[in-house]
């Protein structure tokens, strides 16, 4: 026999074999994704969790001014809580999302907006007029209170 041509059938009978890296890999992101999925399910922290209880709500309108500032008002008695001067950045951004939905819709800025405190301690600024929600609490302490005050506000 030709020594060639037993290196070639030695090499053609030789099992492929499949890295086994791979597969742990593959196995591993599979039971991260289920595990995940269940924790999510177990904990009700999901997107489509319920929102707990309200236990303080206020309806307010926000709107610009000529010199800049943004004019608080109470939704329901139009008195004017405060005004906003400056950059209060999120505040702002804020609104800002939840506005461009609005005249997306053609919706104006005359509609209330709620600012929803939760008994778990969530805060919420809701958007009646189109359903959007922001759940102020994802943007940490200091920014749930820089609507949170609104809540307490008497008028000027």
């Amino acid at each position: 026999m030709n020594p060639s041509h037993a290196s070639t059938l030695t090499r053609q009978s030789a099992p492929d074999h499949f890295p086994q890296w791979v597969l742990y890999c593959a196995a591993g992101i599979l039971a991260f994704s289920l595990i995940s999925v269940g924790l999510v399910r177990i904990t009700g922290n999901g997107p489509d969790q319920r929102a707990a209880a309200a236990t303080l709500q206020r309806s307010l309108v926000f709107q610009d001014q000529k010199d800049g500032g943004v004019r608080v008002e109470d939704g329901v008695t139009g008195e004017t809580l405060t005004v906003l001067q400056g950059e209060q950045g999120f505040v702002r951004g804020a609104l800002r999302a939840l506005t461009r939905e609005r005249y997306s819709r053609g919706i104006g800025s005359a509609a209330p907006f709620e600012l929803i405190a939760r008994e778990d301690g969530r805060v919420t600024l809701w958007d009646p007029s189109t359903g959007q929600r922001v759940d102020l609490e994802s943007f940490g302490p200091s920014n749930v209170a820089e609507f949170a005050r609104f809540l307490a506000m008497r008028p000027e």
